[in-house]
């Protein structure tokens, strides 16, 4: 049956909307090229969006740079505003954007261990605050908050969880409290990065595959199909709580220690870091253990460059060459540095692999994603070297072919995946209404 005239003008809307919002100002002939429209319709179409205050008139095109047909229109950036914020156990970050995601203020507040939830509440509200007034806006439309933990999938709430801190559960209901009129959603931080890796990182050609979360904590996000699973209690990628061998006891229901995250957590790295003399953060979090994983591949990377890992024909390969000589126990040397600095070098990053190859074969087991992301901070750090050292272990652990990628995003993805999810949220709704009720023409 044909569409009502009504609905074709809505399904027309959300097309150029589109267009719009992904390939960024377009003129009316332009419009006509990409969606395939007649010219009226398309002209339709532009009065009619420009009504709704959804499109505006950003600059001119064209060697004259002169008339309607050199319009260039685009998303009303500033039709409504946004915040993304980055929960994180020691204290958030804040950024405020606009409709078009154009970040126009910052912000970042700490929080120590021992602030109580009240005041750590009021801290961060208050850095929200601070960060709206500081971009010169009257409101928010929507937040979007990444947080570590579980989120309830009937409530959307964060559930109660042992080890993070009282703090987060209380935050999303005092944001909507000092924001009545935005929509403040919470969301998994692993599940944001994922998000934000599939859209404008590692993962962008990829419709499944799994994101491994390498940063103060441990998690995973599995995207299969192109859509994120939460599971059926939103736990699904919680592998910290994943029973590895080589920890001296088992995880238990609230608490993770004896699971991968005894392997893989940042303060887990920091320690194997230790133990190989290599030089450590008086602070084991996730840019503590960064610091050393980027210390030890920068050594790895200079010993390929010079010939040091095998010979000039081998440059390029520093991973294969790196891991056989750990594995082999020969020392690593021509770089900077002394035969032994580069032995524990080597040493370091054969044992990280090892460790994080185990927990990657687990999911690789299940799920067969044929990818797998490594993210946070530590992924980041780690680079192709330390990608391309998982990718082996994985290959004789596992007969299901899996690539291993670098995160692109590193610790900053949570933060951009909380922006993007919050943009959506807000031209949703706002797209919704011409579709709704359109303007006529």
């Amino acid at each position: 049956m044909p569409a009502s005239p009504s609905t074709a003008r809505a399904i027309n809307d959300r097309l150029a909307l589109g267009l719009l919002q992904d390939q960024g100002p377009l003129t009316a002939g332009q419009l006509k090229q990409l969606t395939g429209l007649s010219r009226p319709t398309v002209a339709d179409l532009v009065e009619r969006l420009g009504a709704a205050g959804l499109i505006t008139v950003v600059g001119e095109s064209g060697a004259a740079r002169r008339g309607p047909n050199a319009r260039l229109y685009g998303i009303a950036a500033d039709r409504a505003h946004l915040a993304a914020l980055d929960v994180r156990t020691e204290g958030v970050v804040v950024l405020v954007a606009d409709l078009v995601g154009r970040v126009l203020a910052e912000a970042s507040v700490p929080i120590e261990g021992d602030t109580g939830t009240g005041p750590a509440v009021r801290r961060v509200v208050a850095a929200v605050a601070g960060a709206v007034g500081r971009a010169g806006v009257e409101g928010l439309h929507t937040a979007g908050i990444g947080a570590p933990g579980l989120i309830d999938p009937a409530t959307g709430d964060l559930r109660d969880s042992a080890g993070l801190p009282a703090w987060h559960r209380s935050l999303s209901a005092a944001l909507q409290e000092r924001l009545p009129g935005a929509r403040v959603t919470v969301e998994n931080e692993t599940n944001l990065a994922a998000l934000a890796e599939q859209r404008e990182g590692a993962a962008r050609d990829r419709d499944t595959f799994v994101l491994l979360w390498l940063g103060h904590g441990t998690g995973a996000a599995v995207v299969l199909d192109g859509t994120l699973r939460r599971g059926a209690s939103g736990g699904t990628g919680e592998i910290g709580f994943l029973p590895v061998p080589g920890t001296p006891t088992l995880p238990s229901a609230t608490d993770c220690t004896g699971g991968f995250h005894t392997l893989a957590g940042a303060a887990a790295v920091v320690s194997l870091a230790g133990e190989h003399g290599l030089p450590t953060p008086t602070t084991p979090d996730g840019p503590g253990a960064a610091g050393v994983v980027r210390w030890a591949v920068e050594r790895v990377t200079a010993a390929g460059e010079s010939g040091g890992l095998g010979g000039p024909e081998q440059k390029g390969e520093p991973a294969r060459e790196f891991a056989g000589a750990a594995e082999e126990g020969k020392p690593v040397t021509g770089f900077a540095g002394t035969a032994a600095e580069a032995d524990a070098c080597a040493r370091f990053l054969s044992a990280l692999a090892d460790r994080l190859a185990i927990g990657a074969a687990s999911v690789v087991a299940v799920l067969d994603p044929g990818c797998v992301v490594l993210g946070g901070e530590i992924g980041h750090a780690g680079g192709d070297v330390l990608a391309g050292l998982v990718a082996e272990r994985l290959g004789a652990m596992s007969p299901l072919p899996t690539e291993v990628r670098v995160g692109a995003l590193g610790g900053s993805a949570v933060l951009r995946g909380a922006l993007l999810t919050a943009r959506d949220q807000a031209q949703d709704e706002l797209w919704s209404a011409p579709l709704r009720s359109p303007v006529p023409s």
